[in-house]
């Protein structure tokens, strides 16, 4: 009967220990997602979409003169250029914050980028017929406005035929491959930004862009 109460005892102890456990590990998980600076970076994630295309519309419509001023001292192909660099960093950033989950600085990055990505978009009228409204809005100009969106819209879908290409080695490559490797993340960033110079010689190279 003693041995019994001895027994019930300790499991008690144990279980009391094993729950004391699981408290402290759920505490030290929670402590660790910071819910309030995520929410923060959301919030600012979602400014970066929002305000920075608004605040570029706001110039196209507004303040066209003005913008065409500062668009006219670079050619097509150079607003093609500094469009497409700024939505792949925007990307990179993005990537980059996956891959090394524990570090801040590329979401810094990718924050950045979007905004400044979005700055681009908002003052280039980027929407899916922007064709017409870059040219109510720039008349003669406009293949400055559509340099800027054929940069953006050449990072992104290089971005989106690197994520098919990439997921497709996933799937095809079995791990004892020797062809495992190309699915390392050194790999995979090469292989994004060859995907992504393709599409970028394909905009300045292929007659897309035409001069004012």
């Amino acid at each position: 009967m003693r041995d019994s109460s001895r027994r019930t005892s300790s499991e008690d102890d144990e279980a009391r220990e094993a729950y004391e456990s699981r408290l402290s590990l759920a505490d030290i998980e929670r402590h660790r997602s910071h819910p309030v600076r995520w929410t923060v970076y959301l919030s600012g994630v979602l400014v970066a979409i929002i305000g920075p295309y608004w605040l570029g519309r706001s110039l196209a419509v507004h303040e066209t003169a003005w913008l065409v001023g500062r668009m006219e001292t670079f050619t097509p192909q150079g607003i093609a250029f500094v469009s497409w660099v700024v939505t792949a960093t925007a990307l990179t950033g993005l990537g980059m914050a996956v891959i090394e989950s524990s570090r801040w600085f590329w979401r810094i990055v990718f924050l950045v980028g979007l905004a400044a990505e979005q700055l681009i978009a908002g003052a280039s009228l980027l929407r899916f017929d922007f064709w017409y409204s870059t040219y109510v809005v720039y008349g003669r100009y406009s293949p400055l406005a559509n340099a800027a969106n054929m940069g953006i819209i050449a990072a992104g879908g290089a971005a989106a035929a690197f994520a098919v290409v990439f997921v497709g080695l996933l799937v095809l490559i079995r791990r004892d491959s020797p062809l495992n490797v190309l699915t390392r993340s050194w790999a995979a960033f090469l292989l994004f930004a060859v995907i992504q110079g393709l599409a970028l010689a394909v905009v300045l190279c292929s007659g897309l862009l035409t001069d004012v």
